[in-house]
């Protein structure tokens, strides 16, 4: 049997009524839900993710269809068979990997592709111009992608491409947005205090004060 009609059979044999209602409503009910607990969820799909793993292959078209159902879980699969790969993906894999940020577009999902993509550009350095034209692209998720890619980098943080990606988007008044900026402003103070400081001092004329207290949150 097909393996994407096999884990939707897997799925619908394990639903649980009563759980999804709630998980769709915190997603505001942009998606469906089969009301399964994260373990649950990845029991159902461990078996495919392992397999294609073992054979050294990326089956892209498998998570296209994946990445496509109506069903969060289903794009969840998606996410956590990157994950699994996340050694295999290389530069090139980005612009597959674009689809999934563009589709089915959520905190959620864009939370994780930032991870992949960020992993990818600390060994290529290519990634950090891709990330500067995502900063200036339209869709506010590949802005958000871009600002958030260096999250947790600590020492390794590239600040010149930082700054740049920052101003790059800063007038906006999208939350998600600003609220990435706060973030990564947050998450670099961590190691850089001062560098974050000095940031906003520079900068807070055109910074939101969404981004200006959440950045400031450490320091």
């Amino acid at each position: 049997m097909d393996k994407y009609l096999m884990i939707k059979e897997k799925f619908e044999s394990q639903k649980n009524e009563e759980q999804a209602i709630p998980m769709a409503k915190y997603l505001r009910n942009k998606f469906k839900c089969y009301g399964l607990k994260t373990q649950e969820r990845r029991n159902v799909y461990k078996d495919v993710i392992q397999e294609d793993k073992a054979r050294g292959i990326i089956d892209w078209e498998f998570l296209y269809l994946c990445f496509q159902d109506e069903y969060r879980d289903m794009n969840y699969l998606v996410l956590d068979y990157l994950l699994a790969q996340k050694k295999s993906l290389q530069f090139d894999d980005i612009k597959k990997m674009e689809f999934f940020v563009k589709t089915n577009q959520w905190w959620d999902s864009i939370d994780v592709m930032n991870t992949i993509i960020g992993d990818i550009g600390l060994l290529d350095p290519r990634v950090d111009e891709l990330m500067l034209k995502w900063s200036t692209d339209k869709d506010f998720w590949l802005r958000r992608v871009a600002i958030t890619h260096q999250l947790m980098r600590k020492i390794n943080t590239n600040t010149e491409l930082l700054e740049k990606i920052l101003v790059n988007t800063f007038g906006s008044d999208e939350f998600f947005i600003n609220k990435a900026i706060g973030w990564a402003l947050r998450d670099y103070s961590k190691t850089n205090p001062d560098w974050v400081r000095n940031f906003i001092g520079n900068h807070w004329e055109k910074m939101s004060k969404l981004s200006i207290r959440e950045g400031s949150k450490y320091i």
